[in-house]
């Protein structure tokens, strides 16, 4: 039985020549992602804000009444709740962020607390408490620093591993990569408002490591490429590579991306979030490591003579860094 090729093995795209097109339009959306950051701002949860969260039972229901809920409890005045399921059907978390005028206020959190589980006993008598998390606006402003930190860190590391284990050039193409895939997942976030919490960033540092994988992948075959044919044009050798390396990039990008709408489409509303940006992530990852990653090679005068050693003579052969013969 003849296996099923998703990609041919004769497969021939010129996506190079798409490059300018494909480049504008990234550009064109990462500007219009920080408006919308910089305008609507993100959706911070109770990690980076400081709040309440409560986690709550109702013991003689198969299912927690979340609409209701979402409805009495924000006629209290304290915001709109953040409620999601959380464990079993019936099981809930309840998040609420303290009103700015509180923030400085000692007992603020405890009163608006107290308020929130009296009115959920007061309508479901049954409904059981089974826990209550404080965070407050000192540690949430903590836990954004250093997850800023964070993220900053891995691109900034990555970039110079790609560097020492490369050359500066795709050192500077692997991190533009990264800078795409992460501004445009900020812009979803401001564009949707959906909740941006710790589990964000932990979806975001995902991304960064799935996008550089990719890269490296197509970086390692554009490196053999250049050692190989030392005669072909830069287009030319960027398309073959990509090609070369293309049924591996669809088959990693394909299988999870199946997994992730499936999670989508009928996973908890707890990790919704963090699906969501994995989703996005995955597709944009992919698009830039073919059309960031690759592209920004040409601009930065790579060619199949870049690398070769200058104290080479003239028709002799000379050895690289890596120890091949050029």
């Amino acid at each position: 039985m003849k296996l099923l090729k998703l990609v041919p093995d004769n497969t021939n795209i010129d996506f190079m020549k798409w490059r300018k097109p494909a480049v504008g339009l990234s550009v064109l959306l990462m500007i219009l992602s920080i408006v919308l950051v910089a305008t609507r701002g993100l959706n911070f949860g109770v990690d980076f804000v400081g709040g309440q969260m409560i986690r709550v039972t109702f013991v003689d229901s198969q299912e927690a009444p979340v609409s209701e809920l979402r409805d009495s409890v924000g006629a209290l005045g304290y915001g709109s709740p953040t409620i999601q399921r959380f464990g079993q059907p019936n099981e809930v978390s309840i998040r609420m962020r303290l009103p700015k005028e509180a923030e400085g206020e000692t007992g603020a959190a405890a009163a608006m607390t107290k308020s929130i589980v009296s009115s959920i006993q007061a309508e479901y008598p049954k409904a059981r408490v089974d826990g209550v998390d404080s965070v407050s606006g000192k540690v949430s402003d903590e836990l954004f620093q250093k997850g800023t930190i964070a993220l900053l860190a891995a691109m900034v590391a990555i970039a110079i591993y790609i560097w020492v284990r490369f050359e500066w050039q795709f050192g500077v193409g692997a991190l533009a990569a990264l800078f795409h895939d992460v501004t445009l997942t900020f812009g979803f976030f401001a564009l949707t408002q959906l909740e941006f919490d710790l589990n964000i960033i932990a979806a975001l540092l995902t991304i960064i490591g799935y996008s550089l994988n990719d890269t490296i992948v197509v970086y390692d075959r554009i490196r053999e490429n250049l050692k190989k044919y030392r005669k072909m044009e830069i287009g030319q050798l960027l398309n073959l590579s990509v090609n070369e390396t293309l049924s591996r990039t669809v088959m990693t990008s394909l299988t999870m991306v199946i997994v992730l709408v499936a999670m989508l489409l009928l996973g908890p509303d707890t990790i919704f979030g963090f699906t969501a940006a994995m989703t996005l992530g995955i597709v944009v990852g992919t698009y830039s490591s073919i059309y960031w990653g690759a592209p920004i090679l040409v601009w930065l005068k790579v060619g199949p003579d870049s690398f070769v050693p200058l104290d080479a003579k003239p028709g002799a052969p000379g050895k690289d860094r890596e120890g091949y013969t050029s």
